[in-house]
């Protein structure tokens, strides 16, 4: 029968920490693994999945060519017939509805005046006249025109004599590179039938949706005041 004198055992003698980590890591870590084998099943895996992503591709493209597309999924309407009046003539037309005016102009009758500048309504280069108002011809669609009268800057000009706005801009030089020039005209054409204030800043304000880039505006301004004055 034992006895407890009251003494203390004797202290365990100090393990080295290298051993209490090779029991910690034996016992979350199966037996021949490395952080060498680790590295080499990962890139094993690596190239396994890189393999396959061509195939996976191939399949994928496959399947779409060989579904067909169902009724109507390109958004593509068929063209309607038409008869736009521009300039005084009537042109028969088959487009697509999302055809614009300013496209049919340059596109379909072959009438380059008419310029596409932003095709964003913002610069005015595509200015032409629908019913003696100014439009930008970018932003309406053909299709919404029928029986509307439609001028551009090939029919201002009326039996060989030019428009008196036409005449102002080559007095007054009121152009540089010239693009912008023909919706320019325009716009200053129907502003003559419009409300618009006496002075150079009315006119300015006015004008204020054709843009030029050479910065010809002091010349513009005079060509409009001048055709602005009774003859």
């Amino acid at each position: 029968m034992s006895r407890n004198t009251g003494e203390a055992s004797p202290p365990e003698p100090d393990r080295p920490a290298s051993d209490e980590r090779a029991e910690i890591a034996s016992t979350i870590r199966p037996a021949g693994f490395t952080r060498r084998s680790f590295i080499a099943r990962l890139s094993a895996s690596g190239v396994a999945a890189a393999s396959s992503i061509p195939l996976l591709r191939d399949i994928s493209a496959a399947q779409v060519e060989a579904s067909p597309a169902p009724p109507g999924a390109t958004g593509e309407a068929p063209p309607v017939a038409m008869v736009l009046n521009i300039n005084g003539r009537d042109y028969k037309l088959k487009l697509e509805p999302r055809v614009t005016l300013l496209d049919t102009l340059r596109e379909n009758l072959q009438l380059f005046g008419t310029k596409k500048g932003c095709d964003h309504g913002q610069c005015g280069a595509c200015t032409v006249h629908v019913n003696g108002r100014r439009v930008n011809s970018c932003l309406t669609f053909a299709v919404m025109h029928q029986g509307d009268k439609i001028t551009t800057i090939e029919g201002l000009a009326k039996d060989g004599q030019l428009h008196p706005v036409q005449a102002a801009f080559l007095e007054h030089d009121g152009f540089q590179c010239g693009y912008c020039t023909s919706g320019q005209i325009m716009s200053a054409a129907a502003l003559l039938n419009e409300v618009c204030g006496p002075d150079d800043g009315s006119v300015r304000e006015c004008m204020s949706g054709n843009i030029c880039r050479c910065g010809a505006y002091p010349n513009i301004v005079a060509a409009v005041q001048a055709a602005r004055k009774p003859a």
